[in-house]
């Protein structure tokens, strides 16, 4: 099927092979998983738990959403600028590039767009609405971060591609260039040519594959983006590491860090974050304004839809974090942004919330030149 994508030979199998991170014939999260992270009293859930398991696994309607296309007219006053497209697709507007995180317009996280996990939430662009890309940011192979027919239709663009090890075998199999492709080992960066934005690929505790034999074909990553006046973090999909320690060591401060915060259990502690350890992540991290990711589209695990925001809403504040909760589409510049508005409680309930004021210690608060 040629969604499972295409396995690696010759000159990137060989690159791929000399990474630290390559052992016994694929990649492995090589560093310790902290101690605590599973709960010992929950279960892995079966597939039929997966599948239908949980309540209000999806919202009774439609999420509100903004068209972003006025705001990303003009550039932003700050010059640093996100907007959460859904799940795990962002772009991020900095040194005057417009980058876009895992990007996923397909209906379905699944090999078929017959069957699988399907989207509840339009994107609220169409996606050959989109402004000229400088630069599509890849994490790593699953279905809901890399999208087949996302990928062909931007194949038929001049975008270039900066990925994790491996995962630009899927890319060429599918269209893409093979000049139009960069691919990272953890702690290698790219700088996009003719300007001054560098990406480089970090740590993160994951997995990866698309079928049933290749787990762990191609790497994870984390993404760090920087500018001369700015640093922001991109989690991919993670577990909670020590690694975020370094990360912070080498890479940071960051003004902006979007970590994902849904479809997550107890039993999966080490491979997903979820919203408590999301907040942790952002501690070693150093702090930052925190957009949370993972959430809001697809239904992945059997938590309630509105629980990773829910969590976040009431620890957030209490800890002092700088929380970003923007709608679907909104465009905002995390210096501007000193409140939160839970508009997700209106779509099961038909109601409206007021701001939530949101403050945080001024150490936290990194400045932006």
């Amino acid at each position: 099927m040629k969604s499972f994508g295409t396995r690696s030979k010759g000159l990137r199998l060989e690159r791929m092979q000399d990474s630290r991170q390559w052992t016994d014939g694929g990649f492995r999260n090589l560093h310790p998983i902290p101690a605590g992270l599973r709960d010992p009293n929950t279960k892995m859930p079966t597939l039929t738990e997966f599948l239908c398991g949980g309540t209000r696994r999806v919202p009774t309607g439609p999420l509100p959403a903004l068209n972003p296309l006025d705001a990303w007219l003009r550039p932003p006053d700050t010059g640093l600028r996100a907007t959460w497209l859904g799940h795990s697709t962002v772009l991020l507007e900095i040194g005057g590039l417009r980058l876009l995180t895992d990007p996923v317009w397909g209906q379905r996280a699944s090999p078929s767009q017959l069957a699988g996990p399907k989207r509840f939430q339009p994107v609220p662009v169409d996606l050959k609405s989109l402004p000229p890309i400088d630069a599509v940011l890849i994490s790593h192979d699953h279905y809901d971060h890399l999208c087949l027919p996302t990928i062909r239709a931007l194949a038929k663009t001049t975008v270039p591609f900066v990925t994790s090890l491996g995962v630009g075998a899927h890319l060429e199999g599918w269209g893409v260039p093979p000049e139009r492709i960069t691919e990272l080992d953890w702690w290698q960066s790219h700088r996009l040519p003719g300007t001054e934005v560098e990406i480089t690929a970090a740590p993160s505790q994951h997995f990866s594959g698309r079928g049933l034999k290749d787990r762990n074909a191609t790497l994870w990553s984390s993404l760090v983006v920087r500018s001369p006046r700015h640093r922001v973090f991109f989690s991919g999909d993670t577990g909670l590491t020590d690694q975020y320690t370094q990360i912070r060591e080498r890479l940071g401060p960051f003004d902006l860090v979007m970590l994902e915060v849904g479809a997550f259990h107890p039993a999966w502690g080490d491979m997903h974050l979820g919203p408590e350890n999301a907040l942790q992540a952002l501690q070693l991290l150093g702090g930052g304004a925190f957009l949370p990711v993972h959430w809001g589209t697809f239904s992945l695990a059997m938590h309630a839809w509105d629980q990773p925001a829910e969590v976040l809403l009431d620890l957030a504040p209490r800890q002092g974090v700088h929380l970003l909760m923007p709608k679907l589409g909104q465009a905002v510049e995390p210096a501007q942004v000193d409140s939160v508005t839970p508009w997700w409680r209106g779509v099961d309930s038909g109601g409206s919330e007021a701001p939530v004021p949101v403050t945080w210690p001024k150490a936290l608060a990194w400045p932006l030149d």
